[in-house]
């Protein structure tokens, strides 16, 4: 596994922009990646000092499509916080 493979894409929520003012930058990356993988690539791919990282299991949600039952995909989230003074440019659109 690459550290391309392990970051999926980045989240851009609400919650998440509020966390952004607190340094913390969130992703979804593969249910099978470990916080070690997590700070690697993140510290790799944007060049940032990563001092810790907290990952949720996000459960999928039973929803109905038509009348009939289905249920959402599940996936696993990282929040990454970043040492002071460091960004990445990706989210501040540069």
């Amino acid at each position: 596994m690459t550290f391309e493979d392990v970051l999926i894409e980045p989240v851009l929520s609400e919650m998440a922009t509020e966390l952004r003012e607190q340094n913390k930058y969130t992703f979804i990356v593969r249910s099978d990646a470990s916080k070690i993988q997590i700070k690697e690539a993140v510290r790799k791919l944007f060049n940032v000092k990563v001092v810790d990282c907290t990952t949720v299991n996000v459960n999928g949600k039973v929803k109905r499509l038509r009348g009939r039952p289905g249920k959402t995909s599940s996936y696993k989230k990282a929040i990454v916080k970043l040492a002071p003074g460091e960004t990445i440019k990706v989210f501040e659109g540069a």
